[in-house]
């Protein structure tokens, strides 16, 4: 008897790409993760910057990758005597029922639920039409 007849051999197509609207679900729950650390260090009365690398020429003129610092933009300002938080899907602003695109709070230490809702909302799928119509904005603006 052969090897490959002792085998369990079966004939399957490989799924590699992901469903889109999971892709789309993870990458607000990630912006949701960084945006906590933003807050934290800005409590802390710090800056937060994450480490990225990039491509670029050196003084011989070749390509290295260099590693840099990016500034990461918060989605909460100060304003009206308290602070409003957005959600952000890369550079747009969902608007998170209907119109609203903010949520108002008096402190920076209530910003924190906020977020935490911002991402219990995302988990569950209540975000994926706010991020379409975010995405649709885009390309009919773009």
């Amino acid at each position: 008897m052969s090897f490959i007849a002792k085998l369990n051999l079966k004939t399957v197509q490989r799924v590699v790409q992901k469903d889109p609207v999971i892709a789309r679900r993870d990458k607000l729950l990630a912006g949701i993760a960084e945006q906590k650390l933003v807050l934290d260090a800005m409590m802390h009365g710090e800056q937060f910057e994450v480490r990225v690398k990039r491509w670029r020429n050196n003084e011989a003129g070749e390509r290295v990758l260099v590693e840099m610092n990016k500034r990461v933009r918060p989605w909460f300002f100060q304003q009206d005597n308290g602070w409003y938080v957005q959600c952000r899907y890369g550079s747009r602003v969902l608007h998170i029922s209907g119109k609203s695109n903010a949520v108002f709070v008096d402190k920076l230490e209530e910003v924190a639920a906020v977020l935490a809702a911002f991402g219990e909302a995302a988990n569950s799928g209540e975000l994926d039409r706010a991020v379409l119509l975010a995405m649709k904005a885009r390309t009919a603006t773009g």
